[in-house]
């Protein structure tokens, strides 16, 4: 029996795994109905099996091992990026890398006959300026869409959630974030008043190497932050391709589909390179919503505070302006959009007039 049972299993060298069983079960007698339970039976474990490797290749899983300064690590690199140097320019429109911007900003000096009024002539302009300001510095201060994702990689027990250590974090992350945002948008707007550019490194322009550098801490901070703010599409991707279309999950598979989409976002990036108007727009229309308004929401939902209560109050009032938020600065990026469009040549290296 062991000799038959041996060379059942071990038949043919080019022999599946499931062939050889069931050459084995027909030697052995197994009747009909166990031969069926008995493949039904390794039909689950090979998909329990298959479920485990693609849990265990793709990026957001249930498995959790990071500590607190991991969330303090990705909130601040979520947040700041290229939104910070657009800061001074929407300080302007308001009328109210980071480092080398506000230094090298105080080494220039006030700038002469410096104005702090709008720049725009109409009141329709100034209003829309305004609104687009709003959504620039959304766009700044827009982590939240990463947080869930964030969370996820922390341990959580009844005894120790994962929301404490995230909190602190948040705290630590924001703290940082403000050393890193303020100095930028106050000096810069303080030395070019409303004739500062969307992007402050234009304003400066010499010396050229320092902005130089500062655009190459840009790109290498861009280019970290874009794999947390990815890390849902790119999940989303993968999952998909090979939960439903049955991809073998390896390293091809990751190595094609980041390319190409980092590739596609690229593309566009460089075919409309609108940089205040795009913050603008998309502050308000996709960043918005993910971290003033959409929380409040979840949490009223799970929750269920009491009617016209604090917390019910202070929701409310955070949808409200969040829904605000979120219309009126699309609003002033899309307006943004569509007047330097009107003098845009695809890949030119002439840039738009910012009015």
């Amino acid at each position: 029996m062991e000799n038959l049972e041996n060379e059942a299993l071990n038949g043919h060298p080019n022999s599946s795994l499931a062939e050889k069983t069931n050459d084995y079960m027909i030697d052995v007698g197994f009747t009909k109905q166990e031969k069926n339970n008995y493949e039904s039976n390794f039909e689950i474990q090979e998909k329990l099996e298959r479920e485990k490797r693609i849990d265990e290749w793709l990026p957001i899983t249930s498995k959790r091992n990071a500590k607190w300064w991991y969330s303090a690590f990705h909130n601040i690199t979520a947040m700041v990026g290229a939104g910070v140097l657009g800061l001074p320019y929407a300080m302007s429109k308001l009328g109210c890398y980071s480092t080398i911007s506000w230094a090298a900003s105080i080494d220039k000096g006030i700038q002469e006959n410096v104005q702090y009024g709008y720049k725009s002539h109409s009141k329709a302009g100034t209003t829309f300026d305004f609104f687009n300001a709003l959504g620039t510095i959304a766009f700044a201060y827009a982590g939240h869409n990463v947080v869930l994702e964030i969370q996820a990689t922390i341990p959580s027990t009844p005894q120790k959630p994962s929301k404490v250590p995230m909190w602190r974090g948040v705290v630590v992350a924001y703290i940082i974030v403000a050393f890193c945002y303020f100095p930028v948008a106050i000096i810069g707007y303080l030395v070019f008043g409303n004739e500062v550019k969307d992007n402050i490194l234009i304003s400066l322009e010499k010396p050229k190497w320092l902005i130089a550098t500062a655009n190459l801490f840009v790109v290498i901070h861009v280019i970290g932050s874009y794999q947390i703010y990815a890390m849902p599409v790119f999940d989303m991707i993968e999952t998909l391709l090979v939960k439903k279309f049955k991809f073998e999950p390896n390293k091809l598979v990751r190595f094609v589909v980041r390319n190409v989409y980092v590739a596609f976002t690229m593309f566009i990036a460089i075919t409309f390179p609108f940089f205040d108007g795009l913050l603008g727009f998309f502050g308000g229309f996709v960043f918005a919503p993910t971290t003033y308004f959409l929380p409040c929401i979840l949490w009223m939902a799970i929750k269920k505070p009491k009617k016209f209560g604090l917390s019910w109050w202070t929701n409310w009032i955070c949808i409200a302006l969040g829904l605000c938020l979120m219309i009126l600065s699309s609003l002033g990026g899309l307006r943004r959009i569509i007047i330097e469009a009107k003098t845009y040549k695809f890949y030119s290296s002439t840039p738009s007039p910012s009015n």
